[in-house]
């Protein structure tokens, strides 16, 4: 089957690399019907890559003599990857995705409707958390498998030892909280301690951090749909996200995992992340685990959203479509979506599930529900509303806009009116 292309750059640039690409991908070589390939970002992370492995595990002892392939992309890879495969006609049977890159696949047909199959298993979606999200064209293509808000991980004892009582809750404090942290013990002029921890080489990252200071300034990356980077809100945060790296008080080209293993190390003070920053800080050593610390971001509200969805290719087989959904079945399941929020230790996104027991265990559980419902409560997603089909795209413009600004000294001014360009120009 040919794929017929509906628009996007995106789209059209990868076309011309798929020759050489899917030969490159072992992992799109052909199976047997008893074999589901699954490709995830998460395979071997702590929290929720134990738990799907725990799904797959009781998918295959439901289902003997049929197993599944799982597959490990990197995050800064997958989309791409994912694009190429679907573009291919060779895409995994399981189809993992962020939920803000989900839209492009979606509206090339790619996607299966799932409603039916929600319908004959009598599946209740009822107050199933971002769910509206994997809504395309009135069809349901998806299953939302994660909606959270963002706290703060932060050092209890480096911020003592330099003066700061209690972690910062807005900006000022923030900033002070930076600056009393970032040391250079040794007199060689690096940095051996940073304030604040932002993935400045992950373009996910980037975006998101920045969404915090924009969010807490007022602003709004859209405003009804339409691309808002060159209003104040979004010029303030920039400015923010650059006084900080001006001001060295961030270690440079850091990416997600290198920033919280820099975290757990003891040499960054606080770093603003999802909840799953926990199961990170539970492998630092013990010494280290006694002073790192959760609470609410410093800024209002939270981010947070959407984070991850789960479906099927629309032209799989009958055979593989009936494997493919029971396996769905078992993840969206109330023992496993319990079991969801013990491992990713963030509430999952099935309604009507008692959390008392994990509260009992955790008290950081009451905090990961105050960030959900503060960023819900406010309409707080990661996926800028209108965005949803450029949104890979425009996330590239905003890391390479940003980096200019922040290595060539643009102002925020300037890279705001970059951006605001640039993503125009993707509409």
């Amino acid at each position: 089957m040919q794929p017929k292309f509906k628009g996007g750059t995106e789209l059209a640039k990868l076309k011309s690399l798929l020759l050489g690409t899917c030969a490159a991908l072992a992992l799109a070589a052909p199976v047997s019907a008893e074999t589901l390939t699954f490709v995830s970002w998460m395979k071997g992370d702590p929290g929720y890559g134990d738990w799907w492995q725990e799904v797959i595990t009781e998918f295959e002892k439901t289902h003997p003599g049929t197993t599944i392939e799982w597959t490990k992309v990197a995050r800064s890879d997958f989309a791409d990857t994912m694009f190429t495969m679907f573009a291919g006609d060779n895409p995994p049977d399981i189809v993992h995705l962020a939920s803000f890159e989900f839209a492009p696949f979606a509206n090339e047909g790619w996607l299966e409707d799932l409603g039916p199959w929600i319908a004959e298993a009598n599946l209740d979606l009822t107050n199933w958390s971002g769910q509206s999200t994997c809504q395309w064209d009135g069809k349901t293509v998806c299953l939302m498998m994660l909606y959270t808000g963002y706290v703060m991980a932060y050092n209890e004892a480096m911020l003592a030892e330099n003066g700061i009582a209690a972690p910062p809750t807005n900006w000022d404090e923030y900033l002070e909280t930076a600056r009393a942290t970032t040391k250079d013990n040794d007199g060689d002029g690096v940095m051996d301690t940073y304030g604040v921890g932002i993935a400045l080489k992950d373009a996910a990252g980037l975006m998101y951090a920045t969404q915090g200071f924009v969010q807490d300034a007022g602003g709004s990356y859209t405003v009804d749909g339409k691309p808002a980077f060159n209003t104040p809100g979004v010029i303030e945060g920039l400015r923010r996200l650059k006084q900080l790296y001006d001001e060295k008080l961030i270690p440079a080209d850091q990416t997600s995992g290198e920033v919280r293993q820099l975290f757990i190390e003891g040499k960054i003070a606080t770093t603003v992340d999802g909840p799953w920053i926990y199961n990170t800080m539970k492998t630092a050593t013990p010494e280290m685990q006694s002073v790192l610390k959760l609470s609410m971001p410093p800024g209002t509200p939270p981010v947070g959203g959407t984070s991850n969805v789960v479906t099927m290719p629309s032209d799989l087989s009958d055979e593989k479509k009936q494997l493919v959904w029971e396996f769905i079945q078992i993840a969206a399941s109330e023992p496993f979506q319990k079991r969801f929020a013990e491992l990713g230790s963030s509430p999952a996104p099935r309604a009507g599930i008692d959390y008392a027991d994990l509260i009992a265990q955790e008290p950081y559980f009451s905090l990961f529900i105050e960030s959900n419902e503060a960023a819900s409560s406010a309409g707080i997603d990661r996926l800028p509303k209108g965005l949803e089909l450029q949104f890979n795209e425009v996330q590239k413009i905003f890391f390479e806009e940003v980096q200019r600004m922040l290595i060539e000294g643009r102002s925020p001014e300037d890279a705001a009116a970059a951006l605001q360009t640039a993503v125009e120009a993707t509409l």
